[in-house]
């Protein structure tokens, strides 16, 4: 996940306060793998920083030994043969992600074809083999000048949209990566630099309101023009006014909101991560191919479905494969769920959409929900079966009354229906003609009571003035002597 703590961050646990430090890929540090015994020299680590994991697939040895203790990998990839790493043994490699979330089984529904997904990024590669064709590329917001050809740029962003939208390549696309919607279409907005590219120490010195007001500038665009799903696989540890703002107006517009929930680990008081912190997003959480929780996943409340995020095999913008790990290849995927349910129901307003992914998870806590995995792991195919149940359960109205929002939701579907679901008034309205009768009446009412109070006074004056005594009396007021 990239990932950027805000000046006024809460300090962790052995640390001074946190200063202001820019976004970038969760939690990876630089490892060197010139040194490593024959048959893994093809194989290469990428030397990021800060969460994230990623292994290039050029080539993996058939037997190594001591390498499973010098660098982890999965065991199918220890027993891969010693040769470059064909696209459809990736697709082999893929397939316990998709099984897990029953993504083959949710195809038969649903391949996401109408559906723009927007990746708020690093940027995307549109040229990549598994990407080619399903790539709408925005405006970049990071204030960086950084050419999209340089090899420094978008390498985090084409990872996750090779997920959520990738549809492989060759003969039948059957080899390369299969995204979980890979009839989608992805809007790339680059909000964010990855900390390789060149421009990164300048935007690292930005004010944190102009690094967050990209994030909201990107939401906006990516409503404007059409985007049904949201995805951020980026993380702030503080709120912003800008941003949350923006995702109500994206909530508004009946889209669905997916962002990674962090990287910080199990640790006691886990900071939160925004955006998935805000109301109204799903925040997602990591784990392995045994479906525990990821060691590096964040253990908070705004966790509220899992997805496997442990060498997750994706594209990068070299074209090459790579295992990625992290919260945000679990983000993309669960947006690749996501945009599933609303290529089948578009009408389904979002906070149902988020009712279908929560209510049908594998793996669910004993006690209905864990700030590990929140709910359980997202079941595509349950999921979208829990969708058509909501999507016929709604009012004829609730999809077609108002003006259509973007990803085909109308818009007056937000937030319980909008106007048109507030029942009529118990009184029926007064105009305006009782109005004007009424202030008639006051203001002759109060003309009578002045003219009764002027007369009073005439009287009062009358009875007491002694030169205006009675015929038959004195001053004084007794008969005469």
């Amino acid at each position: 996940m990239l990932t950027r703590h805000a000046r006024r961050a809460l300090p962790r646990s052995g640390d001074r306060q946190a200063r202001a430090r820019p976004a970038r890929p969760a939690g990876l540090r630089a490892v060197s793998l010139a040194a490593f015994p024959a048959g893994l020299r093809a194989l290469s680590l990428a030397a990021l920083s800060g969460g994230l994991c990623a292994v290039s697939l050029a080539a993996f040895p058939a037997a190594h030994p001591g390498g499973a203790a010098a660098l982890p990998l999965p065991a199918q990839l220890r027993a891969a043969a010693a040769r470059q790493a064909a696209a459809d043994a990736i697709r082999d490699n893929q397939r316990w992600v998709l099984d897990m979330m029953d993504v083959p089984a949710a195809w038969r529904s649903s391949l996401g074809a109408g559906v723009t997904v927007a990746v708020l990024d690093s940027g995307v590669d549109p040229d990549v083999s598994d990407l080619a064709g399903s790539v709408i590329t925005g405006p970049d917001y990071t204030g960086t000048d950084t050419s999209p050809s340089s090899p420094d740029w978008g390498m985090h962003g084409t990872w996750m949209a090779s997920l959520i939208a990738g549809h492989g390549h060759g003969p039948g696309d059957a080899s390369g990566i299969i995204g979980v919607a890979p009839r989608a279409r992805i809007l790339s907005v680059r909000v964010i630099p990855d900390r390789s590219d060149p421009h990164y120490a300048a935007y690292q010195r930005e004010q944190e309101p102009r690094i967050q007001r990209a994030l909201a500038d990107g939401i906006d665009y990516a409503v404007r023009h059409g985007a049904g799903v949201i995805s951020m696989s980026i993380g702030y540890s503080a709120p912003s006014r800008a941003v949350r703002a923006a995702l109500l107006n994206a909530y508004d517009h009946g889209v669905v909101l997916v962002a990674s929930a962090g990287n910080s680990g199990s640790q006691a008081g886990a900071p939160s991560s925004f955006p998935a912190d805000y109301p109204g997003v799903i925040g997602v959480g990591a784990v392995d191919e045994a479906g525990a929780v990821a060691g590096f996943s964040s253990d908070n409340l705004s966790v509220q479905v899992a997805a496997p995020g442990v060498s997750v095999p994706a594209q990068g913008r070299d074209g090459r494969y790579w295992w990625v790990s992290g919260t945000s290849p679990a983000c993309a995927l669960v947006a690749g769920a996501a945009a599933l349910i609303r290529s089948a129901y578009p009408g389904l307003p979002p906070d149902l959409v988020v009712s279908a992914l929560t209510s049908t998870t594998t793996g669910r806590p004993r006690r209905g929900y864990d700030p590990g995995v929140g709910f359980g792991t997202v079941d595509a195919a349950a999921a979208l079966a829990r969708a058509g149940e909501l999507s016929r359960a709604l009012p004829p109205a609730a999809g077609a009354a108002g003006s259509a929002a973007p990803g085909g939701v109308a818009g007056s579907a937000a937030f319980g229906g909008g106007r048109s679901a507030v029942p009529p008034a118990p009184v029926r309205p007064r105009g305006a003609g009782p109005l004007v009768l009424f202030a008639v009446l006051a203001l002759a009412s109060l003309a009578l009571a002045g003219a009764a109070g002027s007369r009073l006074a005439v009287l009062s004056r009358t009875r007491h003035d002694p030169r205006r005594a009675g015929p038959g009396m004195t001053r004084a007021g007794r008969d005469p002597a």
